[in-house]
């Protein structure tokens, strides 16, 4: 198991101490506004060096101070406790792994894969298309550190793109030397974004039908460049030259490709109920996991944070059980969850409130 410690200074509404994670599954119970989902946020910081609910640093500040720090103490396999350091002060965030300091954080992206559940999956289901990128992009980033640098390219030549369309002024014969290093990234993260959404279709149906007995829904990547060779996209994007004039922006490319839900070659979510769109959106998450393992062999540890609540009994079991299997499971849950039904003799169990914790240590 990954995490054995979280510590705090100053953050959210935590109190300043430790607490005790050496365990296979852990659960939070408490109310809503109690502190669950900071400790849930804690962990995925301490993972990836950034918060899933903010970019802003000082909202994470507990009130009436200016800096926060988190320390997570964690172990893989069977090798020595490793430390992970989080603070920001003086409107500066640092990083450290085992006292070295962090000076980019896909250093440790792949350090302690995490795959959060939380209601705003349901973006990927019906929000924006870039909310829908943004999870495909996570999923390939979990393991494979060269798409973190390729997608860091696309986009910087992307911006000094885009400025030149913006400026009335610019010299526009510069856009081929820029469309030439567009493409050449582009195509890179066109084909790595195929390959998962291929690997991804042969795990999501199974999960859709074994849940809601809908057969062949599956995921659809509809890149704006589709098959295209690099002669063909550089043409096309000489031909929507003016139109990117007039919108100031690039109108074509990997950040302008959708991601789509499909049942029998048509839309899916557009005609799915409320419930199966939520489905749609928890079982992707789950469908990250089962990759994330397959491509790795590693297991993740899966942060769930309140996402079993709108769940029918039935399709909780059902859920719980198609959980690849996990490094650790943090899970939080409101006092009147029956959160017993998936707790094992070794689960830990805290009680939190006023971002307080007390472990059960019996009567359950």
């Amino acid at each position: 198991m990954p995490f054995l410690s979280l510590s705090f200074t100053n953050y959210r509404n935590l109190e300043d101490k430790a607490i005790d994670l050496l365990a296979n599954e852990v659960f939070f119970i408490g109310e809503n506004g109690q502190g669950k989902s900071n400790l849930l946020e804690a962990l995925y910081i301490s993972a990836y060096g950034s918060s899933f609910r903010t970019r802003i640093e000082n909202e994470i500040v507990k009130n009436n101070h200016t800096d926060y720090s988190i320390r997570a103490l964690y172990k893989q396999s069977n090798e020595k406790t490793d430390s992970i350091n989080v603070t920001w002060k003086s409107g500066k965030k640092q990083i450290r792994k085992n006292a070295k300091i962090i000076k980019d954080r896909k250093e440790i992206i792949n350090t302690i894969p995490c795959v959060l559940f939380s209601h705003d999956d349901l973006d990927f289901a019906i929000g924006a298309p870039e909310r829908r990128r943004f999870f495909i992009d996570q999923s390939l980033s979990m393991y494979d550190i060269l798409y973190v640098d390729i997608t860091r390219k696309y986009n910087k030549i992307l911006k000094s793109r885009n400025s030149i369309l913006k400026n009335e002024n610019a010299d526009l014969q510069m856009l081929s030397v820029y469309d030439s290093e567009l493409i050449q990234t582009g195509i890179q993260i066109v084909k790595k974004r195929n390959a998962a959404i291929l690997q991804f279709n042969t795990i999501y149906p199974h999960l859709y039908e074994e849940i809601t007995g809908i057969k062949n829904v599956s995921i659809k990547y509809d890149s704006s460049w589709k098959n295209k060779s690099e002669s063909e996209i550089n043409d096309l994007l000489i031909s929507k030259r003016e139109v990117d004039k007039v919108m100031h922006t690039t109108m074509s490319g990997p950040h302008r490709d959708r991601i789509k839900f499909i049942k029998d070659k048509k839309p899916f979510i557009s005609t799915a109920s409320t419930g199966q769109q939520r489905l749609a959106a928890l079982l992707l998450r789950i469908c990250q996991a089962i990759h994330y393992s397959e491509i790795t062999n590693k297991k993740p540890v899966l942060l769930m944070d309140d996402v079993l609540l709108e769940l029918d009994p039935d399709k909780r079991q059902k859920i719980t059980a198609l959980l690849p299997e996990y490094d650790q499971l943090f899970c939080t849950f409101l006092p009147g969850e029956p959160y017993e039904r998936y707790k094992h003799s070794e689960t830990r169990i805290y009680t939190i409130e006023e971002g307080m914790w007390n472990e059960v240590t019996s009567g359950l």
